[in-house]
């Protein structure tokens, strides 16, 4: 699939020397362009829009992501965070591009802890919500599911809302291409086994 625009360049993962978890680094580096790909699709008149009143606008989403990841990596993976202060852009109401450039700070000051990490790290047991102990991975896979949750809600808002959606993990409604071969039916299912 070829993406318009991305964000962090393969070139700019750091590679992990550790090969079994080669792919959450990659992974999240990947999830997070995805992420700045719908965020981009916003226009900042549409940053207040929530599709109903007992939703959060799409504004609120984003500082959600910004705060909660953070959150999440400092309080339950163990990854050095940067102060609370600074983790939102200036201002009463930021553009979408000062939100995605501190996303993007964020996400780039993780990667290289994340390519660090060795098996004992990513494998040690970690406090959860509600007293939970978990792997350090599966805290770390938690939040990248989270994420895209997120991801999907502005996506959802973007169409209700009458705008672009990008193509994220193949076709979207706005976007396809010829060599795009989506499983929609049982023959397609079939095919490889």
């Amino acid at each position: 699939m070829n993406y318009d625009f991305i964000a962090i360049p393969d070139a700019e993962v750091p590679v992990a020397p550790e090969p079994a978890f080669r792919h959450a680094v990659t992974t999240y580096a990947s999830e997070a362009n995805k992420t700045v790909s719908v965020w981009r699709a916003v226009p900042d008149d549409l940053l207040d829009f929530k599709p109903h009143e007992k939703t959060n606008p799409i504004r609120t989403i984003f500082v959600h992501q910004l705060l909660s990841e953070r959150r999440f990596f400092g309080q339950f993976v163990g990854t050095d965070e940067p102060p609370v202060e600074e983790l939102l852009p200036p201002g009463e109401k930021p553009t979408v591009p000062a939100y995605i450039d501190k996303y993007l700070w964020l996400v780039r000051r993780r990667l290289p802890q994340f390519a660090a990490a060795t098996t004992a790290w990513w494998l040690e047991p970690r406090s959860f919500f509600g007293g939970l102990e978990r792997e350090r991975i599966w805290v770390f896979w938690r939040r990248v599911l989270h994420t895209c949750h997120h991801r999907t809600q502005v996506q959802t808002w973007l169409r209700l809302a009458g705008r672009h959606v990008p193509a994220i993990y193949g076709p979207s409604g706005d976007v396809s291409w010829d060599e795009a071969d989506p499983t929609y039916s049982l023959e397609a299912a079939r095919r490889g086994g």
